[in-house]
C-alpha cells in the first residue's frame, strides 16, 4: 500500500471536520481538497487547495501530485443541473456513457464521481472506514427508551426506507405509529423536521397537542457508503424536539452521529430517546 496522505475531497457540514481532527489526532498525514461554496470556513482555512465543484482536472491533477494512499468523500453538496454535470464529466468520459450516469439519479453521479477516482488509481475509502469511532454502535443509546408507539413506529419506518430504495429518494423519514408524516427529499434531514413541525402548528405559531412520532435514519439498500452515509448531531436532536418528536433511531453501524457525547446529551436533556437499530439489508455492505 502507498505511505502517501489520505486526501479528504470535503463538501459541507461538520463530518469533514471532524474527520481530519480525527485523523490528524492519531498522527495520519493528510490532504484537505475543499469545494469552494461548500466546505465550511474553518475547514477551507485548513485546506491544502480549493477548487470548484466541477472542475474535474484541477481535482485530478492536485491528486496527481498529492499521490495519495486513499481519498474519501465527504460532506454535503448540491446536485449541479444536467447541463453542468454533463459538460464537466464528459472532459474525462465518453458522452453516452456520462448521460447514463448521470440521469439515474443522486446514487448515480456519486458512483460516478468513485468511478472517475478509481479509473485513475485511486483507492476510494469511506470515512467510516478512517474514523469507526464516528459511527452507530449498536450500543448506542441515550437514557430513554422508545415506547410501544415509538417501536411500531421505527418498524414502519424501516420497511419504508427499504421500500423507497429503489427510487434513490433520501435517507430519512418521520412516523408516528404508522401515520407516515413526512419522507426526507433533496432538502435534507433538518428541512424534514421542520415540515412536520410546520403542520403541528397554529395559527398563531404554536404547537398543537398532538405530538410524538420519531425520525429515522437509514441507509438505502444497496447504498455505497463510502460516500453517501446518513448523518446526524446535536441540531438534529434539536429540530426533533422543536417538532414535537419523542425521539430517533438510527441504523447501527451505518449512521454518522457527529460529536456522539454532546448529541446523547442533547437527546437526554430535551427528553428525547436516540437508538441505534440493526439494518438487514445491509449486512452484506457493512462487511
Amino acid at each position: 500500500m502507498s505511505k502517501g496522505p489520505i486526501a479528504i475531497i470535503a463538501g459541507a457540514g461538520q463530518l469533514p471536520i471532524q474527520l481530519l481532527d480525527h485523523l490528524e489526532r492519531t498522527g495520519q498525514e493528510v490532504r484537505v481538497l475543499a469545494f469552494r461554496g461548500f466546505a465550511e470556513a474553518e475547514l477551507q482555512r485548513r485546506a491544502h487547495a480549493t477548487v470548484d465543484l466541477l472542475d474535474l482536472k484541477t481535482i485530478m491533477t492536485t491528486l496527481e501530485g498529492w499521490r495519495p494512499q486513499a481519498v474519501s468523500l465527504v460532506g454535503a453538496v448540491r446536485r449541479p443541473g444536467f447541463s453542468a454535470l454533463l459538460s464537466a464529466y464528459s472532459l474525462l468520459r465518453n458522452m453516452h456513457e456520462v448521460r447514463e450516469v448521470i440521469t439515474r439519479g443522486d446514487d448515480q453521479v456519486l458512483r460516478g464521481a468513485v468511478m472517475l477516482l478509481e479509473e485513475r488509481g485511486h483507492r476510494v475509502v469511506g470515512a467510516h472506514e478512517l474514523a469507526p469511532d464516528l459511527v452507530a454502535s449498536r450500543s448506542l443509546s441515550g437514557s430513554r427508551s422508545p415506547n410501544a408507539d415509538d417501536r411500531e413506529a421505527i418498524t414502519v419506518g424501516l420497511d419504508l426506507l427499504k421500500s423507497l430504495s429503489a427510487f434513490d429518494i433520501g435517507q430519512g423519514a418521520v412516523v408516528a405509529r404508522r401515520h407516515v408524516l413526512a419522507i426526507e427529499g433533496p432538502e435534507g434531514t433538518d428541512r424534514m423536521i421542520r415540515r412536520v413541525m410546520k403542520m403541528r402548528q397554529t395559527w398563531f405559531g404554536l404547537r398543537r397537542r398532538e405530538e410524538g412520532g420519531v425520525l429515522i435514519k437509514a441507509a438505502k439498500r444497496g447504498q455505497d457508503l463510502r460516500v453517501d452515509m446518513p448523518t446526524i448531531g446535536p441540531r438534529t436532536i434539536t429540530e426533533a424536539a422543536r417538532a414535537g418528536l419523542s425521539g430517533i433511531a438510527v441504523g447501527a453501524g451505518s449512521t454518522f452521529v457527529l460529536e456522539q457525547e454532546k448529541t446523547l446529551h442533547t437527546a437526554d436533556r430535551l427528553g428525547l430517546f436516540l437508538v441505534a437499530v440493526d439494518l438487514p439489508w445491509m449486512e452484506n455492505s457493512l462487511g
